[in-house]
């Protein structure tokens, strides 16, 4: 079941676009553009591409939870995985995409590189080690929205590397270094299918004693995409914006109100009603707030909140205090 699609990266992409235009760049400022939109933009359409492949074979069914583009923070480290699919034996597939214009080469030690036509080859970051690091981070989430096994046995982590179809994977030998989790993005069914039967006694029994519903996965699901972090798309290092700001053309209306909401949420009280309104006719009604510490909550907070009534009492949390709000 498909709880979470890839956040929208045109706007990042387009004041990318439109930054570049300014005749006023020095060549540091015009790198920095060129660099960033170079990463994101193939980045998103590989990942769209991976996430189509996902959705076709995931989306539709109750046996696994799908979530695109997640982003999670705890103890002040940040996860920005991919895909992430979820099963009922609390088996976790953190997929890393990776969109390379050229052949990806890994040595018997474990080292990627890039291979472009014609040119040298270029050492980049291990994908697998970029995972691993992200499992720190969710292990840790995980563990603050108490998601276990049955008998309280911890899930299992598995780490994918997919690359585009098209794309040419050069490996070493198999008893020199194991590259059987680096995958073209349309084989992961396949894939998956394979892992699953090589399951060896101790991880079938493992898998049964884990075995949890099909809504037990999607409220797994759902608890995840309500730690989503997303990150702000207008965001620039100092030395990009003009005269220290963002073009205000390409400002949403969003950040229009956010300070009447920063001055509401500074004479909230924790503990208070967590939606407030005005009687007084004609007048606008504020957003809703969190039960416990009184800031304005997101739409998709305010939703999910809504969605999960029975979770929360009928109460309305944001994302720090949903966790806590459902334990108790």
């Amino acid at each position: 079941m498909l709880i979470k699609s890839a956040d929208d990266k045109k706007k990042r992409l387009r004041l990318l676009q439109e930054l570049a235009k300014s005749d006023r760049l020095d060549e540091r400022q015009k790198d920095w553009l060129r660099d960033e939109y170079r990463r994101l933009a193939p980045g998103t359409s590989g990942e769209r591409d991976a996430a189509h492949y996902l959705d076709m074979s995931f989306s539709g069914g109750m046996n696994h939870a799908v979530l695109h583009d997640l982003r999670l923070e705890a103890d002040g480290q940040i996860a920005q995985i991919d895909h992430l699919v979820v099963d009922r034996l609390l088996n976790f597939f953190l997929l890393e995409t990776k969109t390379y214009n050229g052949s990806l080469h890994v040595n018997e030690h474990g080292e990627f590189m890039v291979e472009y036509a014609g040119e040298r080859r270029y050492g980049i970051e291990s994908p697998l080690e970029q995972s691993r690091r992200h499992e720190t981070v969710l292990k840790k989430v995980l563990e603050r929205l108490k998601i276990t096994g049955r008998a309280g046995t911890t899930p299992t982590f598995v780490h994918i590397v997919m690359v585009h179809p098209k794309g040419i994977i050069h490996r070493p030998a198999a008893n020199k270094f194991d590259t059987s989790m680096i995958i073209k993005a349309d084989q992961f069914a396949t894939w998956h299918s394979k892992h699953v039967d090589k399951m060896d006694a101790a991880a079938v029994l493992a898998g049964a004693l884990n075995l949890r519903g099909r809504d037990t996965v999607k409220d797994w699901g759902e608890m995840l995409k309500a730690e989503h972090r997303p990150t702000n798309p207008l965001e620039l290092p100092d030395f990009i914006k003009p005269n220290g700001r963002v073009p205000t053309t390409l400002l949403t209306p969003r950040a229009a109100v956010a300070e009447p909401q920063a001055a509401h949420a500074m004479t909230s009280k924790p503990g208070a009603p967590s939606t407030r309104s005005s009687s007084s006719p004609g007048k606008h009604h504020a957003a809703p707030v969190c039960a416990t510490c009184g800031n304005p909550l997101t739409p998709k907070a305010h939703k999910f909140c809504q969605d999960k009534a029975a979770w929360f009492g009928g109460k309305l949390y944001c994302y720090d205090h949903q966790a806590a709000a459902k334990r108790a």
